[in-house]
């Protein structure tokens, strides 16, 4: 079982996180920002991880630093989770409908952490979770599970719909790449390493 756990604690968040990639997609996440735990109940139900997230943080201020460090605890986790990335199938991509909109992930767990994110929003937020911060989640999470991440809303309305699509096929791109392949016993690379 590919099962790891962080706790982090800073001045502005105190984070308990535990991840178990060969789950099915039981979860127990507490976050305090309604919207970013139902994201976060997706990821672990879309994925087939079994997810459990303890976050408090400075609420008061704003949810930039819980969000930012949840993806901070959660990318150190799926790497750790991940080892030396042997027998992965190492890449995996996800096209999502959800309602109207259509939203695309490609992941690589190349080692290598890369960004390219392209949404637009109608609205500042949804529900308290600033929708600029769908962004900065991806790309927090790209850095800290070393992996490279493309990530695009094709169209949508409802900002709901858009953040909802993404956050599914992130999911779903994840479930591809982190599986297990019976016919590789060692590293997806011509070079003989993720690194």
């Amino acid at each position: 079982m590919r099962v790891e756990t962080i706790y982090r604690k800073t001045s502005e968040t105190d984070i308990n996180l535990t991840l178990n990639l060969d789950g099915s997609g039981q979860h127990e996440i507490s976050a305090g920002i309604g919207f970013f735990d139902h994201m976060l109940t997706a990821v672990a139900v879309h994925a087939l991880f079994d997810l459990t997230i303890q976050a408090e943080g400075d609420l008061h201020i704003d949810p930039h630093h819980t969000i930012e460090d949840v993806g901070i605890v959660l990318g150190q986790t799926l790497d750790k989770a991940l080892g030396d990335r042997a027998g992965i199938a190492r890449m995996g991509h996800a096209y999502v409908p959800m309602d109207e909109a259509m939203g695309f992930v490609a992941v690589d767990l190349s080692g290598r952490p890369y960004t390219i994110f392209q949404a637009e929003w109608a609205t500042p937020a949804i529900g308290q979770m600033p929708t600029d911060l769908v962004q900065h989640f991806f790309e927090t999470l790209a850095v800290h599970a070393r992996m490279n991440l493309h990530a695009r809303v094709e169209y949508g309305r409802n900002d709901h719909h858009k953040a909802e699509a993404l956050f599914k096929a992130l999911a779903r791109a994840l479930r591809t790449a982190v599986a297990l392949d019976p016919r590789r016993a060692d590293v997806a690379s011509t070079k003989g390493t993720l690194t």
